[in-house]
């Protein structure tokens, strides 16, 4: 059976602390299920994900 998009997902990876940044940032790092460093997530790949991950991309990075 081929994937459709909604089966595509992503893994990020908390790597940077969210001390210091805006809270907009650290709410956004919770809405992706990360809180701590070195935690993973694995979303479904939505653009409203992929917008989130733009958002702190200087946090996080995309595990292949």
């Amino acid at each position: 059976m081929a994937k459709t998009k909604s089966d595509k997902t992503v893994t990020v990876e908390q790597v940077h602390s969210p001390q210091r940044r805006p809270a907009e940032q650290r709410a956004t790092l919770v809405g992706l299920g990360l809180n701590k460093l070195n935690r993973r997530a694995t979303l479904t790949d939505t653009p409203a994900v992929r917008g989130m991950i733009a958002k702190v991309a200087h946090l996080v990075r995309v595990v292949e």
